[in-house]
């Protein structure tokens, strides 16, 4: 008949309805639909009546949103929107010992950076060249002598005179080479004539030597000469009464003996200088390739 629900989609409705019961969702607002609408039209001037809930037009329910959490406070930045651009980082200079960094550490590096050109002294006036050191950076035996001569200002390498060629054959008969260990001097500027460097120039420059031994750290540390010995050792004592002693400077064993060029000169302490390096070889565990230096 007009006007009347199908009894199945009555009972449709009203299964869904008690669907939405169960939920606990019990009102339906909704504009009335032209294509719902199964009663027949009013005249216009009449008031429609609600319709009876079995013929309410079926809708699909809004359920309750659930409510948006707090968030955090918006911040307002109070940087500028437009920064200026930052400098670029200048780019690092080359490094003026790259090509001697094979040889030396990187520390012994920076002494010989802030030894530099120096002026500090009056050797600078009469030097063709500074001599810093020769050797392993990590080597377990020192050599320090007195001050470079005619031949290492030339050069710019310690001991490669006729002093330097004879301890290269005191080194090899250590069954040593020259490159197992360390050679440096007290000062590093020829003193004019070979002369003895005067108290000022060794004040000036030793603490250049005092760096480069507590870098390399060695196990044992050999000084050729009185110049050597009087600076490690603060004492004006002659070498004569300490010669071949052990001694300490540091936390390294500290021998010392006659300087190379005092042998030149007086050939028969050779045998003096060669026991005082046996017992620096039984302390480093060395053996004589071949007996002692000529």
């Amino acid at each position: 008949m007009p006007g009347q629900i199908p009894e199945n989609l009555q009972r449709k409705v009203a299964e869904r309805l008690a669907f939405y019961e169960d939920l606990g969702i019990r009102f339906f607002y909704r504009d009335r639909h032209p294509e719902a609408d199964f009663q027949q039209e009013k005249p216009a001037e009449s008031v429609e009546d609600p319709l009876p809930p079995a013929q309410i037009a079926y809708q699909e329910p809004t359920l309750p949103k659930s409510p948006r959490s707090p968030g955090l406070p918006k911040v307002v930045s109070t940087v500028p929107s437009k920064m200026p651009p930052l400098p670029l980082p200048a780019a690092p200079g080359p490094s003026l010992f790259d090509a001697a960094d094979k040889i030396l550490g990187d520390t012994l590096l920076r002494v010989r950076d802030d030894l530099g050109e120096c002026t500090r002294c009056k050797l600078h006036k009469h030097r063709r060249t500074i001599v810093f050191g020769d050797g392993n950076s990590k080597a377990e035996l020192v050599f320090v002598g007195e001050g470079p001569g005619a031949d290492e200002d030339a050069q710019g390498l310690p001991f490669v005179g006729r002093a330097g060629k004879l301890l290269t054959q005191m080194i090899e008969a250590m069954g040593l080479q020259r490159k197992d260990v360390y050679i440096c001097n007290v000062v590093k500027c020829r003193p004019p004539e070979n002369r003895t460097p005067e108290d000022d120039e060794v004040s000036t420059c030793s603490p250049y030597l005092f760096r480069q031994l507590e870098v390399i750290s060695p196990k044992v540390i050999v000084c050729l000469g009185a110049v050597a010995a009087k600076t490690l050792l603060r004492t004006n004592r002659g070498i004569s009464q300490f010669r071949g002693q052990w001694l300490d400077y540091r936390g390294s064993k500290l021998m010392a003996t006659y300087h190379p060029a005092y042998l030149l000169r007086n050939p028969n302490a050779k045998g003096e200088v060669w026991k005082d390096l046996q017992k620096v070889m039984a302390v480093l565990g060395l053996q004589a390739r071949k007996g002692k230096p000529a």
